[in-house]
């Protein structure tokens, strides 16, 4: 009799355990779906932008440039962005077309090579042009890309938040996990960090300066990505940002990483 009140007890335990992962699991998937559906609508953009690279010294290197985005039906996002200056990186561009799932298409345009580098899935967990964000942080974060997980009622930022985890479904990112901060109110994202596939904590993204765009799209002003083991941050600052612009597929062409001017 004890033994079968044993085995009893070890059988709901599991049951109830189960049960709330699947909670969980459910609720993570809701709010990040809720946060995808709240950005949704915004048709096309542009935007100029400043990035800033710092090393452990506190040494800062300034980049401008500036580019275009455009939302396709039942997939991810396309997005071509160009660099301005300074000279050594001037007319560099990159073209990513997002996939909600398998890989993501995304090239590079070398002018001093005069040829366009396809990015393999296999190096897209590299440094992009030399900053803490990698290849695939470039790609928008479409919510088919992982598994979510709800962890806590949470703040970040001074904002009451719901932490979720995610898991790339990709085996070849360079990120076993995420934890997310979605912001309660409106469901932007505060805060990311983000762990290796050793499952240390490699780097932060932290969103600041919001601004609410025709009365419903949240943009960021500032975002700061922190490399916690080199000690090197990129700082991406948005100098202009233009919503609903009338871009088209044409716009996101091979060709016009070669042609933009």
């Amino acid at each position: 009799m004890k033994n079968t009140m044993k085995i009893f007890t070890v059988f709901t335990f599991l049951l109830i355990t189960s049960f709330m992962i699947a909670q969980n699991d459910n609720r993570g998937f809701e709010i990040a779906q809720e946060s995808e559906m709240a950005d949704n609508g915004w048709n096309s953009s542009e935007m100029e932008l400043m990035m800033t690279l710092k090393n452990k010294s506190g040494q800062e290197t300034i980049r401008k440039l500036r580019g275009i985005m455009i939302e396709v039906e039942n997939d991810g996002d396309k997005s071509l962005v160009v660099f301005d200056n300074p000279t050594d990186v001037k007319g560099t561009a990159s073209l990513v077309y997002t996939h909600k799932t398998g890989s993501d298409d995304q090239w590079l345009y070398l002018p001093a090579l005069k040829r366009i580098k396809r990015i393999s899935s296999r190096n897209k967990s590299g440094p992009f042009m030399g900053s803490e964000f990698a290849f695939e942080d470039m790609a928008s974060q479409e919510i088919e890309k992982y598994e979510h997980k709800f962890i806590e009622a949470s703040k970040a930022n001074d904002e009451e938040c719901y932490l979720v985890e995610r898991y790339p479904v990709d085996k070849k990112s360079g990120y076993k996990r995420q934890q997310v901060w979605f912001n309660k109110g409106n469901y932007r994202i505060e805060k990311i960090d983000y762990y290796d596939r050793k499952d240390q904590l490699i780097k932060t993204l932290t969103y600041s300066g919001y601004k609410s765009y025709k009365d419903k799209f949240w943009r960021a002003d500032k975002m700061v990505m922190v490399n916690h083991r080199t000690g090197k941050e990129t700082v991406i600052e948005y100098l202009f940002h233009r919503l609903d612009i009338g871009l088209t597929d044409n716009d996101f062409s091979q060709n016009s990483l070669k042609n933009v001017k």
